[in-house]
């Protein structure tokens, strides 16, 4: 930030009353959806995907109430705190979701492919010998004889992925409102790096009610939780960047959704075998705090995180666009 300006899109110093209520609420309410997991069947609780859901709107609650009831002063211009209006200048917007959508695929894939590299999954390319098992056991599940070339089914999957980054995003605007919305903004006077650091944890352990239960990795104890702190750091760098470098929220909902949808590629190129850690190949895995950390570094080196600029609320070209 350059000059004495004051600048609505972050407060002069951390609110952290608002903050600690803000977490208090979002960790309260996850809690709360999750519940019934925890009462009966966990994840195979037949309402677990509508529960799901449900818990990423919690932060988008949490941020709208501190923000509203808690915190002093209240924010001049609410919509641009959060990042969610003026959508201008929509070319910076635009292309930077873009970036984030499709960068967000690209994480997912070099993962899997780093994993193949240091020997720690085996591909199968050819007949995709694991996701066949998979397709053959749903069919015959269903007593269905029908026979659907794999390789068609697994290419599908894939040119469907920003398709489904964008039906997520549905769902990513309850967290990113939240986390990139009011969080990241609310903590931007501690420093770029900081704030960024500090919401990519509260984020992660957001997450323990389903993490305890086993999602995504398998491991529902202290090590999957702290897994899943790792993943939501380092991934949430970049789309803490994302807002930051656009001043927009959508962006890192994009960004988010296409995350979300690419998540399974692991599955669909594997080779048949040994069951293996999901922690070994999922883009919030190790591989992916590797990927994840190297582009970080490119953004460093290309001073990429002190470019903040705001959104344009009079349709003059703002700064570092």
């Amino acid at each position: 930030m350059s000059g004495t300006a004051p600048r609505f899109d972050r407060p002069e110093r951390v609110p952290w009353a608002a903050v600690g209520v803000y977490i208090a609420v979002a960790y309260g309410l996850a809690w709360l959806v999750a519940a019934p997991l925890w009462l009966h069947g966990g994840l195979r609780n037949p309402l677990a995907g509508i529960l799901l859901i449900a818990m990423m709107y919690t932060p988008a609650i949490a941020a709208l109430f501190v923000v509203f009831v808690v915190q002093r002063p209240r924010p001049v211009h609410v919509a641009e705190y959060l990042g969610v209006a003026p959508f201008r200048p929509a070319r910076r917007i635009i292309g930077l979701a873009l970036i984030g959508m499709f960068g967000s695929i690209l994480v997912a894939l070099l993962s899997v492919l780093l994993a193949a590299a240091v020997g720690a999954i085996h591909l199968d390319l050819v007949t995709f010998s694991h996701f066949a098992q998979i397709v053959r056991a749903q069919l015959a599940a269903v007593h269905t004889s029908v026979s659907i070339p794999v390789g068609l089914i697994v290419l599908l999957q894939l040119i469907a992925i920003p398709v489904g980054g964008l039906l997520n995003s549905v769902a990513t605007v309850g967290e990113e409102l939240g986390w990139r919305g009011w969080l990241l903004p609310s903590l931007r006077p501690l420093g770029t790096a900081r704030s960024l650091l500090l919401t990519g944890l509260i984020w992660g352990l957001w997450h323990s009610p389903i993490i305890l239960l086993g999602y995504n990795f398998g491991e529902p104890n202290a090590w999957g939780v702290l897994f899943m702190v790792l993943g939501c750091v380092t991934y949430g760098v970049l789309i803490g960047w994302l807002r930051l470098r656009s001043a927009s929220l959508w962006p890192s909902v994009l960004a988010h959704g296409a995350f979300n949808a690419s998540a399974g590629v692991g599955t669909l190129l594997l080779a048949a075998g040994a069951p293996i850690p999901p922690v070994d190949y999922i883009p919030l895995g190790w591989p992916g705090w590797v990927v994840c950390a190297l582009l970080i570094g490119v953004l460093a080196l290309l001073r990429q995180f002190r470019i903040q600029p705001t959104l344009d609320r009079k349709g003059a070209r703002p700064e570092g666009l």
